[in-house]
């Protein structure tokens, strides 16, 4: 999973959610992005109105919590959703293992060039060619 770090640098350089089922999030305030939520029917359900999207917090599991605008949650896009955002600028994914140490490698096409991210966690070097990528469309 990527950090709340990554997550706010995808989001500043352009990312933008639309609330779907399955994602997941957290609340973007100090001191309460700390726990993840996921979206689903069951206890975090999207509803959409001409104001903006509201996520409501059903039942009891969140008992503090009725609902925050999608504006103030911040998106922890999964794996598959970094590299289909990619899209075409994707060309590979490797793994290296040395002992105990496994290392993940993005490839992507970033400005013409091919560019590698690597990182622990294959999302976060997911999540940081997409933000090399977003940035470099928007220059």
């Amino acid at each position: 999973m990527i950090t709340v770090e990554l997550a706010k640098t995808l989001r500043d350089a352009g990312l933008r959610w639309n609330p779907a089922t399955g994602d997941r999030f957290v609340i973007d305030k100090p001191g309460v992005d700390d726990d993840v939520y996921t979206v689903s029917e069951m206890t975090v359900e999207r509803h959409d109105h001409p104001s903006g999207t509201i996520l409501g917090f059903n039942g009891t599991t969140e008992w503090a919590l009725d609902s925050v605008t999608a504006a103030e949650s911040l998106w922890l896009p999964r794996e598959d959703q970094l590299r289909d955002l990619l899209g075409p600028s994707f060309i590979g994914l490797t793994r290296v293992s040395n002992g105990d140490r496994v290392v993940y490698t993005v490839t992507a096409t970033i400005s013409g060039a091919d560019r590698t991210f690597a990182s622990a966690d294959p999302a976060m070097a997911y999540g940081e060619a997409l933000a090399a990528y977003i940035r470099a469309s928007l220059a």
